[in-house]
């Protein structure tokens, strides 16, 4: 449905035109109306018309200024004059500023009708040659992104292809000024079409060409550097984006050569995002990103510390090593290769080993472990330091607890070893904790973890194992056995004997005849 608006300061010829017009072209105009040409631009301001019909005699503003005003407003409508007066100057004024029709009153209804006929065929033909423009503008668009998709995605791609396959796209527009910025924010990767759109605003038609990356991010391409300004504070309009996005733009450049080496200035550039202070929104351009202080090395030192102190009750002590990684000199000048030399080294070396050595851990330790596997998983340096530190805790936490299970096996193996040498002596729980050294209620705790049962009914079942041996292989008399497998007397022994075989020690050697 189009819209159309009527001006004229005398109500009644309002109202009849509207009522005319929606009788002979029922649904298919949405008609406002205004009594002067103040009133027609400030509706026209608010939600633009497709056509005005307009008298030219009215208070305030007339016709003639209003179709002035109009004429250079972002969206012309179609513009109707009505008038009581055959004047020649009237008609010249509508001829320069492009009004389609020109109606005297007393308004002749089919003179009307055709007017607005004519008017919208007009509108349907520009329509259409506005969709094939477009559709044009689309495909070439669609090479033009196709082309830098392409050129930024090889890396084994040569110089004379960049510039056949971007010529031959139409990108030599962007020669001799251009450039490249890549921008990182959860808003944009979440809504690329959004910042597309964003970006749109306020441009010269053809001097910027966005697309979106592998990683989701929005990479521009544009003629002028204001265009990132622009991105910056459109940014802002999405809420709780304050602090979460930045822009990494490279050096200008001149010739579609440049258009690879451009794109890698700004995915360094961008890098330097995570240095930024939470509070900072900001573009970073490729020429300080390498201001900063390339001689910074990492410690190997330190990292062989960390890795040591895993397990230990050193927490404190390897905080403090962290923060020696992580110093406020280094935040403050290092080149961003330093911190991606740490974080390598603390995977490979600290992290990765644990995990060889300890085996697998909870499986909030493994979720922390992969989001600590790169720094660009992070928008702020001090948040990944923070993940590591959490990191690093756990994990020696973790060995810790490796350690102590470790060592509770390897004593409670010597504990059996000792009962299995010494069945058949004065034997209790206080003796063998004694000589493995640990306390007695722990031990008797990580005993029966360890054994699925009590000591003293373990210690039955040993006895009871090496008596049915000697009762099978030996002529010895029941009481000589019961005495060697060490049970006081041989009441007591067959009384165990029965409880666990459920049988006497006799009926079991009359068994093995």
């Amino acid at each position: 449905m189009r819209t159309l608006l009527i001006v004229d300061d005398e109500r009644n010829i309002r109202v009849g035109l509207k009522a005319m017009i929606e009788r002979e072209f029922p649904d298919r105009y949405r008609i406002e109306l205004a009594a002067d040409g103040k009133q027609a631009t400030e509706l026209h301001e608010a939600v633009p018309f497709d056509i005005v019909i307009t008298d030219i005699r009215m208070p305030e503003m007339d016709g003639i200024e209003l179709i002035r005003t109009l004429a250079i407003r972002p969206y012309v409508p179609a513009m109707l004059i009505l008038s009581g007066y055959d004047d020649f100057q009237y008609a010249k004024e509508a001829i320069k500023h492009k009004v389609k029709e020109y109606l005297l009153k007393p308004i002749v209804r089919e003179d009307l009708f055709a007017a607005l006929g004519r008017i919208e065929s007009e509108l349907a033909q520009q329509a259409s040659i506005h969709d094939r423009l477009e559709a044009t503008d689309r495909y070439l668009e669609g090479m033009q992104v196709n082309a830098l998709g392409y050129v930024w995605a090889r890396s084994d791609i040569g110089s004379a292809e960049v510039e056949a396959r971007c010529r031959d796209a139409g990108l030599d527009i962007f020669e001799p000024c251009f450039y490249v910025g890549i921008l990182s924010s959860p808003e944009y990767e979440r809504n690329v079409v959004k910042g597309k759109e964003l970006l749109a605003r306020g441009g010269s038609e053809g001097d910027c060409l966005t697309l979106e990356n592998k990683d989701g991010r929005l990479v521009v391409l544009t003629t002028r550097m204001e265009r990132f300004r622009d991105m910056v504070a459109d940014l802002a309009t999405f809420p709780g984006s304050a602090g979460t996005f930045a822009a990494g733009i490279s050096d200008r450049g001149q010739s579609l050569l440049e258009l690879k080496i451009k794109f890698d200035e700004a995915c360094h550039a961008l890098k330097y995002r995570i240095l930024l202070s939470r509070s900072d929104s900001a573009l970073i351009r490729f020429e300080q990103s390498e201001r900063r202080d390339r001689t910074y090395r990492l410690s190997e030192d330190t990292i062989r510390k960390l890795a040591n102190m895993l397990g230990t009750d050193r927490d404190k002590e390897m905080k403090a090593l962290l923060m020696e990684l992580f110093n406020p000199k280094a935040l403050a000048e290092a080149d961003i290769g330093y911190f991606e030399s740490v974080s390598l080294a603390l995977n490979e070396r600290v992290f990765d080993q644990a995990f060889h050595t300890y085996g697998e851990a909870s499986v909030d330790i493994i979720k922390m472990y992969k989001l600590a596997g790169s720094l660009y998983n992070f928008m702020n340096i001090q948040d990944y330091i923070h993940c590591v530190e959490g990191l690093l805790l756990r994990l020696s936490e973790y060995a810790r607890g490796v350690k102590s299970v470790y060592v509770d096996q390897k004593e409670m193996a010597r504990a059996l070893a000792y009962i299995h040498t010494h069945f058949d002596k004065d034997l209790s729980m206080t003796v063998v904790s004694n000589h493995v050294s640990l306390n007695y209620s722990y031990f008797s705790e990580r005993f029966k973890e360890y054994t699925g049962e009590s000591f003293v009914n373990y210690l039955k079942k040993i006895r009871i194992q090496k008596a049915k041996v000697l009762l099978a292989e030996t002529d010895g008399r029941i009481y000589e056995i019961s005495r060697q497998v060490g049970f006081e007397n041989p009441k007591q022994f067959n009384r165990v004997f029965r409880e666990i075989e459920g049988i006497t020690a006799m009926e079991y050697r009359q068994k093995q005849l």
